[in-house]
């Protein structure tokens, strides 16, 4: 903090004692920043908006997945590029609660979506649950995923 207040004092100082020289390296400086700023806000809503174009939908389905992994999801890929990598944290809620209802420990068990997903396609699997809180069971709960983190083909 000291070093970034003494650098900036020497920038004021220098732009102070020599304008001519230091004010369009100051510009020159100031544009670079703004346009590495600006493509990583572009970046961000991008995939921002291409993970919202994603479905995926979570169910308690102990019919239809083996009983270690009773989660099951579906991934539709919305997009028009191919998705490569997601990764994602799962939620459990009361129907009409805001409370998240799963244990987020460092031991819960880590999601992970298909390899590649090419636009258009859909992706199935059975996922182990996430601890609950006590007291409450997996069939009377709404899973949903939660921070979701991919990237996409350029």
């Amino acid at each position: 903090m000291i070093i970034g207040a003494l650098l900036i004092l020497t920038w004021l100082v220098l732009l102070l004692r020599y304008p001519a020289k230091a004010l369009p390296i100051s510009l020159a400086a100031v544009g670079g920043l703004g346009l590495v700023a600006l493509f990583v806000i572009w970046q961000d809503t991008r995939e921002t908006s291409q993970l919202a174009r994603l479905d995926m939908r979570l169910a308690y389905a102990p019919t239809q997945c083996p009983a270690d992994r009773p989660l099951q999801v579906t991934l539709k890929n919305g997009n028009k590029v191919p998705l490569t990598e997601l990764r994602w944290r799962v939620a459990a809620y009361a129907p009409g609660d805001t409370v998240n209802l799963a244990e987020n420990t460092y031991n819960a068990p880590r999601y992970r979506g298909p390899g590649e997903l090419q636009p258009g396609a859909q992706w199935s699997d059975c996922l182990p649950l996430p601890a609950l809180r006590s007291g409450y069971r997996a069939q009377t709960l709404e899973f949903r995923a939660e921070h979701l983190q991919g990237s996409f083909a350029n």
